[in-house]
């Protein structure tokens, strides 16, 4: 059953032996400090059947972190903490990389002792941030000078440095999701008038020069991106995404990347697709590595698409929640773990919704 989601896939220099990614998913089981502890190391380690974990976003900074209770992988402890994952998530034979974050204008100043959070300009994002003590309306951002946009990619190269030293097999760059990499790349929240601004060129330019930072450390093949290119996203969007995104997978082919990850709003989603007309099919026509999408998808979808070459690999999200044998479940056929107490479970402390869901019994 679905027997081209168990086929090889070369993801760069990772070799995955299945096509079923388990895709990043912030949960807010970090110890004090933004450590990984030991919920976290067993969470992984369940889901280890996955072809490839990209792990939950990880903040490169204090600057870049206003998520209670996600982790972060600027210090030594914070560092030590995630190579005991990898040592668990490599034990049971899996694969897992690093996605590093840094929110941008998301970050409330809570986080940061009162100071205004950094941006690619002066904007402020809809809605409300989750804080220590709450939810409360986001702040204006401040607008990055260029020390700041140097100072930023050395964060990401120290971050990277510091996965390599935990034991992860890659890095993957957030830029997805209105996060700071997507604030830089659309105009709606870019409007900076010197050399990050304007034209796509210039707005794709933070983006490549994190990418490049990243493959100095790493190498190519394992270095991955995660875009999101359909509309709105906390905020963030642009009047002419297919220009936009056409430029960002040039900068994902010119780096070499070992795969490029889209977030859709589900399989009939745009921008995936080869066989759809105009810009739709932008960025595969471009970027010629290994493709991986997201979002919402079935098993059969999954399948359907990969089968028919719209992309070489689909992670999963929300499954893998309650679902830590994903992988597995879908080998065999077997229904999958609905989530429950949802969403209370995703993100509060503790064990319950975490580590709890039980796996299928062996099957002969």
């Amino acid at each position: 059953m679905h027997q081209s989601l168990f086929q090889p896939l070369r993801l760069g220099a990772i070799e995955a032996p299945n096509r079923i990614l388990m895709a990043p998913l912030t949960r807010g089981r970090a110890e004090a400090g933004s450590v990984p502890g030991d919920m976290m190391v067993e969470y992984y380690r369940q889901r280890a059947g996955a072809g490839l974990i990209i792990s939950e976003a990880t903040g490169i900074s204090r600057e870049g972190l206003g998520w209670p209770a996600a982790p972060g992988i600027w210090t030594d402890e914070q560092t030590a903490g995630w190579k005991r994952v990898t040592e668990a998530v490599h034990r049971e034979g899996g694969r897992i990389v690093l996605q590093l974050w840094h929110m941008g204008r998301i970050v409330h100043p809570d986080f940061l002792d009162g100071a205004a959070p950094v941006s690619a300009s002066v904007t402020t994002a809809p809605d409300h941030a989750h804080t220590p003590t709450g939810r409360k309306p986001h702040e204006p951002s401040r607008a990055a000078t260029i020390e700041d946009i140097k100072r930023i990619v050395d964060d990401y190269g120290r971050a990277a440095e510091n996965a390599k030293a935990a034991g992860f097999d890659g890095v993957q760059l957030h830029g997805a999701n209105g996060y700071l990499v997507d604030q830089f790349l659309r105009a709606s929240t870019n409007h900076r008038e010197d050399e990050y601004g304007g034209s796509v060129e210039n707005r794709t330019r933070f983006l490549r020069e994190v990418l490049e930072r990243l493959v100095t450390i790493w190498g190519k093949d394992r270095v991955s991106v995660r875009l999101s290119p359909n509309g709105d996203s906390q905020g963030c969007d642009d009047p002419d995404p297919a220009a936009l995104f056409a430029a960002a997978a040039q900068v994902c082919e010119e780096a070499g990347l070992g795969f490029v990850e889209l977030r859709q709003p589900g399989p009939d989603g745009t921008f995936g697709r080869s066989d759809v007309p105009k810009q739709d099919g932008v960025i595969r026509a471009i970027y010629t590595g290994a493709l991986v999408l997201n979002s919402d998808y079935t098993a059969e979808q999954a399948d359907a698409d990969v089968s028919a070459g719209r992309c070489d690999a689909v992670s999963f999200g929300r499954p893998y929640i309650s679902n830590p044998d994903l992988a597995e479940r879908i080998r065999v056929g077997a229904e999958w773990a609905p989530n429950t107490n949802v969403p209370k479970s995703w993100y509060l402390p503790g064990p319950e919704g975490y580590i709890d869901y039980p796996a299928l019994e062996p099957v002969a």
